[in-house]
């Protein structure tokens, strides 16, 4: 049985930090660990506990992530919180010609510059069910400061009134894990979904 068009097609995938995409891509890589190849961003961001270079991202100082984009060697690169983040062409095709589908996971800044480029994925946007679980969610983490939240959390509003703007081919909103990993693994495999509805930005 051949795959379904859209399986062919790289998948973007973005949302607010915090919202859960980590989570969902491990429980998909976990069901189907030959099917999917995740592209590793570069990032000047120091590594976080239990995060090892070349599998969770590359780990480069500023002047190399420069001397990448003068080579032209990002499909899209994006600053965020002090540090830059970018997804090269070479990780999105050493997936493709492996005949697994290519996972991005990209910010909003990100996914504008993916428009202009050839690339032609299908967007996928993983929304809160509202700003004030988002805000639980970040000061759970333990790893953020107050200040830091609310920088998160104005970002995220940003990128959902970007989503609002039907930026996104789907939207799957994870007020419920469970519920949410279905619709997402059904998108990744190229099958339709029904899209659920954006949340309101006044909480």
């Amino acid at each position: 049985m051949p795959p379904a068009a859209d399986f062919l097609r790289p998948l973007v995938i973005s949302g607010p930090s915090g919202v859960g995409k980590s989570t969902l891509l491990k429980r998909l890589f976990a069901e189907f660990p030959d099917k999917f190849g995740f592209s590793v961003s570069h990032t000047t961001r120091a590594p976080r506990a239990g995060e090892s270079d070349g599998k969770d991202y590359y780990f480069v100082s500023q002047d190399k992530f420069k001397e990448l984009i003068s080579q032209g060697a990002f499909i899209e690169h994006a600053q965020f919180s002090g540090n830059f983040y970018g997804t090269s062409f070479m990780t999105v095709r050493e997936i493709e010609k492996s005949g697994r589908r290519c996972l991005l996971d990209i910010e909003a800044q990100g996914v504008r510059q993916i428009k202009a480029t050839k690339l032609n994925p299908v967007y996928l946007f993983i929304s809160p069910p509202s700003l004030a679980a988002l805000r639980q969610r970040l000061q759970g983490r333990g790893t953020e400061t107050e200040a830091a939240v609310a920088k998160r959390l104005a970002t995220a509003l940003k990128e959902i009134e970007y989503a609002k703007e039907g930026a996104h081919n789907l939207v799957i909103v994870n007020d419920d894990l469970d519920r949410a990993y279905e619709k997402f693994k059904r998108v990744a495999l190229g099958e339709p979904i029904e899209s659920d509805a954006l949340p309101p930005l006044d909480d």
